[in-house]
């Protein structure tokens, strides 16, 4: 096969390797618009379940990838000025630039064409001619999908809180949370390590509070050193870094969460994979996992070469969409958690974070915050509880989903 691939994200990159590591006679070209090592983001963070499954697609990548990797077990939160710490399974963290570094090399490795600083204008550039498959790995905003939107049913909703991606000199040992009030209502942070140098840290707050603070009218650097003020306690007097510092040559950007979601993701010979097909609230640190598993899934769904293109692709789209609805609930009552927080705020640390775990429950928007966390924990005891719980749980979930 032909196979043209646009975007170099991890996705896109990692469907390069399986599928020429599976046939070296394939023709695959991945053309990414960004020079090699421009990329927005810090650190990516993922789970031992996600290695065991890179293992298994091609273990000389994966065990690149856990050998750059950095772990942790805790869970530390400081809210006001308490500190507060739950254990927790081993979760990993990787540069996003270097993880793209390691596939890149590995793609090359095995004969994959890389092509850097070489944007694709849309579906009639003569880059995708003579093509049997291409593969729309380009994010978000993917020009390949959007000259085709009613095809592909792409549906968008916007979210409420700004958020901005930064970086940090300070190394977390834990994945770390800090809550600050102030007087124009509450932020917080998300902070965890990404190498022996640098940590990533993603704030966030509700709009009245971005705009009270002045943060639509400043400029990067002087964000910056309000947000290290307000986070002093987690940062210990190690400074944010911007997009600016870090080379990538723009200001850091607050934004709010777009999720996105697509009713078909083929049309002809062109596939949608990661960003391009859907996205996760960044709260869940599941975005380049589920890119990743997209890139395995369309790997496999193009096993059999006997097998019609348009038949291995409905397969590829209907079963990823299918194993998404998990995710994608998660990712809903999570960001909703964070939308909400001042509900969760009067309690006492321990049992404020002890929710925060507890946040793609969908049974905790309907539960008063205190009641929740006394059944929680007798539901640790009580098998009886346990099965109500899990009765309860997906009912509620499937009736926010209709409505």
């Amino acid at each position: 096969m032909k196979i043209t691939i646009v975007g170099g994200g991890p996705g896109g990159l990692y469907f390069s390797i399986l599928m020429k590591r599976r046939d070296p006679s394939h023709e695959i070209t991945v053309y990414e618009r960004n020079a090699a090592g421009a990329t927005y983001g810090w650190g990516v963070t993922y789970w031992a379940g996600l290695l065991d499954k890179l293992r298994a697609g091609d273990p000389e990548s994966a065990e690149a990838i856990a050998a750059a990797s950095v772990t942790w077990t805790d869970g530390v939160a400081i809210i006001r000025d308490r500190r507060t710490v739950h254990r927790g399974d081993p979760g990993f963290g990787i540069g996003r630039r270097r993880m793209l570094a390691l596939l890149a090399d590995r793609a090359r490795e095995l004969g994959v064409r890389v092509e850097f600083e070489h944007p694709i204008g849309g579906p009639g550039a003569p880059e995708l001619a003579g093509s049997d498959l291409v593969v729309a790995a380009d994010g978000v905003n993917s020009l390949l999908r959007e000259a085709h939107p009613d095809r592909f049913g792409t549906r968008v909703v916007g979210g409420r809180n700004p958020y901005v991606w930064l970086g940090t000199t300070k190394v977390f040992d834990s994945f770390s949370f800090a809550f600050e009030e102030t007087e124009h209502g509450w932020i917080w942070c998300y902070a965890y390590g990404f190498s022996g140098e640098q940590s990533t840290c993603v704030v966030e707050c509700a709009p009245e509070t971005w705009a009270g603070l002045g943060f639509d009218r400043t400029s990067e650097a002087d964000s910056l050193r309000l947000l290290e003020k307000l986070f002093a306690d987690l940062l210990d007097g190690e400074p944010l870094i911007g997009r600016e510092q870090h080379g990538d040559g723009a200001p850091a950007q607050w934004l709010t969460f777009r999720t996105l979601t697509n009713r078909t993701w083929h049309h002809g010979n062109l596939v949608l994979l990661g960003d391009a097909a859907h996205t996760t609230h960044y709260s869940i640190g599941a975005g380049t996992t589920l890119a990743l598993e997209d890139a395995l899934a369309l790997a496999a769904a193009l096993r059999d070469p006997s097998t019609p293109l348009d038949a291995a692709l409905t397969a590829y789209g209907r079963g990823r969409r299918a194993e998404l609805v998990s995710a994608q609930s998660a990712a809903r009552y999570s960001a909703r958690w964070y939308e909400n927080l001042p509900r969760y705020m009067r309690l006492e640390p321990a049992q404020m974070f002890a929710l925060l775990g507890q946040r793609h429950s969908p049974l905790l928007p309907y539960v008063p915050p205190q009641l929740y966390y006394r059944v929680d924990r007798a539901a640790g005891r009580l098998e009886a509880l346990r099965r109500l719980k899990r009765w309860l749980g997906p009912r509620l979930a499937r009736a926010a989903h209709r409505a």
